[in-house]
């Protein structure tokens, strides 16, 4: 048999903003490989599906990516639905490419289903369009992390030239980015906010980027994204209106 690999967004954690696509294909599934974060609700939609967990979490234990990209070929050739479901939108620092560039080496058909990416789930969280007129024209979605022998993250270039940023997987080095963001000309006074679990009661954290070592602090341990820009100047009056989400003190 010689089934076809879905590379399906699972988006940034509550099922009901999952696509019509991305649940129709959990449904026809024979066998799902997700990540980590994916909560039960959205795996609920895959019944008739073997599930094995092939997560990644920062410092903790993980499966390596070239055992997942080896069962994803293996499962091709026994399933004809094999789903990798990823969190958020698969082709954001997902990995994707990697398996994308194994599956169609391996001769197997790979397809990717987009989602909703947990920087737009912030957005909504709080309130606050990213993009606005005669204010912020450009965004940046980076991420400071680099993997072993690869070239540093140019994250810091990309920051800086944006008028709105979005920083994944940077809350555990919220100190560093601060004192590089401002060592490079941000103005300490720029509006910040740390929002946690993105779209699933999310806990928001509004203030400035020389508070933002403070408010991620008071983060519970879930995955989290820092959002800056002029964008959010209101942001605290926004959050303070948002429900049932939480606003946590500056």
């Amino acid at each position: 048999m010689s089934g076809t690999v879905y590379l399906v967004g699972a988006g940034p954690g509550a099922a009901d903003l999952l696509t019509l696509r991305a649940a129709r294909l959990l449904g026809e599934a024979d066998i799902v490989f997700h990540d980590a974060l994916v909560p039960p609700e959205i795996l609920a939609l895959a019944p008739r599906a073997e599930k094995l967990a092939v997560g990644k979490r920062s410092g903790r234990r993980s499966t390596a990516q070239r055992f997942i990209n080896k069962r994803l070929a293996d499962a091709a050739r026994k399933y004809r639905v094999v789903v990798r479901l990823k969190g958020g939108d698969p082709l954001l620092f997902g990995r994707a490419q990697e398996e994308i560039d194994f599956l169609r080496a391996q001769g197997i058909a790979v397809e990717v289903v987009p989602g909703v990416t947990a920087a737009l789930a912030a957005g909504a969280d709080l309130g606050v369009s990213l993009t606005q007129r005669g204010l912020a024209r450009s965004v940046a979605f980076v991420t400071p992390r680099a993997g072993a022998n690869e070239a540093p993250s140019t994250w810091l270039q990309a920051a800086l030239a944006a008028d709105t940023v979005v920083i994944y997987m940077g809350a555990g080095e919220a100190a560093a980015i601060a004192h590089a963001l401002i060592t490079a000309g941000k103005r300490p006074a720029t509006p910040v906010a740390v929002i946690e679990n993105a779209s699933i009661e999310a806990r928001i954290a509004p203030g400035t980027l020389a508070e933002l070592p403070a408010l991620a602090a008071q983060l519970s341990g879930g995955p989290a994204l820092i959002v800056l820009g002029e964008v959010l100047r209101n942001a605290a009056s926004a959050t303070q209106r948002a429900t049932p989400r939480t606003r946590l003190a500056r």
